[in-house]
């Protein structure tokens, strides 16, 4: 076995940031470094696997029976052109796109491809909007926009309900995935996926795929519409190809060992869409399609598909990594298999508690005698993702690095923060059928408004990268007029309580303190109070052990000094989880805060009673 390099000087390019203070106080940070030729678009990546590694496996999943279904990347070029003529011969067009309502699944990237292929918008509509929405009111929206020319779904039972909800938003044939019989699917009129990839003429393929341009739209994903129905945004192949060439002059160590991943993240947002599919997809590599997820009861498969097949890159979010942990701690076989080949490991959506970070450092250098690359990025969907990378093993979490090559940041004096903008051929032409909107998301520059604030890891160097510091919007002044940054305290009170606090909504608009909303992590917190397995949620929040821990979080912060902005007075632990109708959670685990204060305004109000009290509240 080839010896695997773990050395971030040897992984990564060098960090260089070249710096300008403009006279208004914004400071413009730019890579010195020359963005290079890229890809004219995403299928020139697979026609050049398929001809010069015809037999290695480009992506996997389980079948019914347990084992692997893999697919060469030889494989895949055939069944991608299939269905690009098919999809041709239906007539989808730039104006009629592709849209696949179900999540990760071989069958899924090679209908994304196949769009691409011929030059047709794909959009991937966010699963949850189908299987756990209850009024399909965001599906029905979303599909509403994109007038499409086919939809797609994995299994016609799960998806009755949403196919039946989105009558007469459309009138596009259904596809419905290899799972459901074909003579079945024929029966309910819907097309089996087993005829898109039949034997026919992929002429009318390639001439339409020798036609993309880099400035021909790629995807359409929608936002989670967090304070609104979801918006559509434009990714070309010039913004996904760009982005993944800055990738490969940042992380060199990928043209010598292509990734392999064991991937859940839907590919309904950018993270696991674009910046993870693209990696692996550019680079040759092999994607492991994981059917587990971040969430009790289901992370029990990604454990067993990281013990099966042991990734060279990890990536998550810190929900994710945050039950890894605590599975890596309980099982040595995990541990030794985990880290057997593991060159870096990537946390992004939210940052990454400390208390984790240094868990991982401490298992991976037990386990290998050295720690593992753990680093972070920062984007939008609107970016396509990458804006940043930390191709650098920072001191701590948090730190999202610096400039890609071709994107230019500018940092915007906004009260006593930062307000980040984006300027790059990364970043998004528009918002799909909406120019009024897409108009407002650009300053007088043609820099992307992104609402989020960075702060220098260093002022005295930039080379050593921006911290995340909070979404602009998400701050607001206490009553005294102080401001709180609510980035900031959520992540210190996270820190405070683990492991009960899963999340926390930070409260006190024009109100004299702090409070929070907690939400608790009923598994890690049984665990924590030594409480039995069937201890109810409600039961959990009242146990001596968890109130105790969360005071004790509580007075932490205020110890820590730094005054009244800096510390909640009280908590209000919460058993009903964040929902997605409200728009109080993505598919990713981020809690949005604004949606939950507005939802739960009248947890609000209890928790400002005075005195604040009752079976789930805690005082510090």
């Amino acid at each position: 076995m080839p010896r695997i390099e773990r050395d971030p000087a040897k992984l990564f390019a060098v960090p260089r940031v070249s710096a300008e203070t403009r006279p208004d106080g914004a400071l413009v940070l730019r890579s010195p470094v020359a963005l290079q030729t890229a890809d004219r678009c995403v299928g020139d990546w697979l026609v050049r696997w398929a001809a010069q590694a015809p037999e290695r496996v480009f992506i996997a999943e389980r079948d019914a029976a347990g084992g692997w279904r893999r697919v060469t990347y030889a494989q895949a070029l055939e069944q991608v052109e299939r269905i690009a003529a098919c999809l041709l011969e239906l007539g989808l067009s730039e104006q009629r796109p592709l849209a696949v309502l179900s999540d990760n699944s071989v069958e899924h990237a090679l209908m994304m491809l196949g769009a691409m292929h011929a030059g047709v918008p794909y959009a991937s509509v966010s699963q949850a909007y189908s299987l756990m929405s209850t009024d399909h009111a965001k599906l029905k929206s979303i599909i509403g926009q994109l007038t499409p020319g086919l939809l797609y779904a994995a299994r016609s039972q799960p998806f009755a309900a949403a196919l039946a909800a989105l009558a007469g938003t459309h009138d596009a044939p259904v596809v419905i995935g290899s799972g459901d019989p074909a003579t079945q699917a024929r029966a309910h009129g819907l097309i089996p996926f087993e005829s898109l990839v039949a034997p026919r003429d992929v002429a009318p393929a390639r001439a339409a795929f020798a036609a993309v341009t880099p400035q021909t739209i790629a995807k359409l994903l929608f936002t989670s519409g967090s304070t609104g129905l979801p918006k559509g945004v434009i990714n070309t192949h010039r913004m996904l190809c760009t982005n993944q060439q800055a990738k490969a002059q940042l992380w060199p160590f990928l043209g010598d060992t292509p990734p392999v991943i064991v991937d859940w993240l839907p590919w309904s947002h950018t993270f696991g869409g674009n910046h993870n599919f693209n990696l692996v997809l550019r680079h040759g590599g092999t994607l492991y399609i994981d059917g587990g997820r971040p969430v009790p009861g289901l992370f029990e498969t990604s454990i067993g598909n990281l013990k099966d097949q042991p990734p060279t890159l990890y990536f998550n979010v810190p929900r994710g990594f945050e039950l890894l942990v605590a599975a890596l701690r309980q099982d040595a076989q995990l541990r030794d298999a985990f880290f057997s080949r593991l060159q870096v490991a990537f946390y992004a959506a939210a940052a990454l508690p400390q208390h984790l970070w240094d868990a991982l450092n401490e298992m991976a250098s037990a386990t290998l005698g050295q720690p593992v690359a753990l680093v972070s990025a920062w984007g939008s969907t609107e970016t396509s993702p990458l804006a940043t990378d930390c191709h650098f093993q920072a001191p701590r979490s948090g730190v999202i690095g610096v400039p890609i090559p071709g994107t230019e940041l500018k940092l915007v004096p906004n009260g006593d923060k930062h307000e980040i903008r984006v300027r790059g051929p990364n970043i998004m032409p528009g918002y799909w059928r909406n120019p009024e909107l897409s108009a407002k998301a650009f300053d007088d520059e043609g820099f992307y408004l992104i609402g989020d604030a960075v702060r220098l890891a260093d002022p005295a160097d930039p080379a050593r990268g921006l911290i995340f510091d909070g979404r602009v919007a998400e701050d607001f002044k206490l009553s005294s007029g102080t401001w709180v940054n609510v980035g900031g305290l959520r992540l210190r009170a996270v820190e405070s309580m683990a492991p009960i606090a899963q999340d926390v909504v930070v409260c006190g608009h024009d109100r004299g303190d702090i409070r929070l909303l907690v939400f608790v992590n009923a598994v890690a917190a049984r665990q924590f109070a030594d409480l039995p397995a069937d201890t109810t949620p409600e039961q959990v929040i009242q146990a001596p052990a968890v109130r105790a821990r969360v005071a004790a979080g509580l007075a932490a912060l205020r110890a820590a000094g730094g005054g009244s902005s800096s510390y909640a007075v009280a908590a209000l632990l919460m058993t009903e989880p964040p929902g997605i109708d409200a728009g109080e959670i993505t598919d990713k685990a981020y809690v949005n805060q604004r949606a939950v204060l507005t939802r739960r305004a009248a947890l609000v109000r209890r928790l400002y009673e005075q005195p604040a009290e009752g079976a789930d509240i805690v005082t510090a």
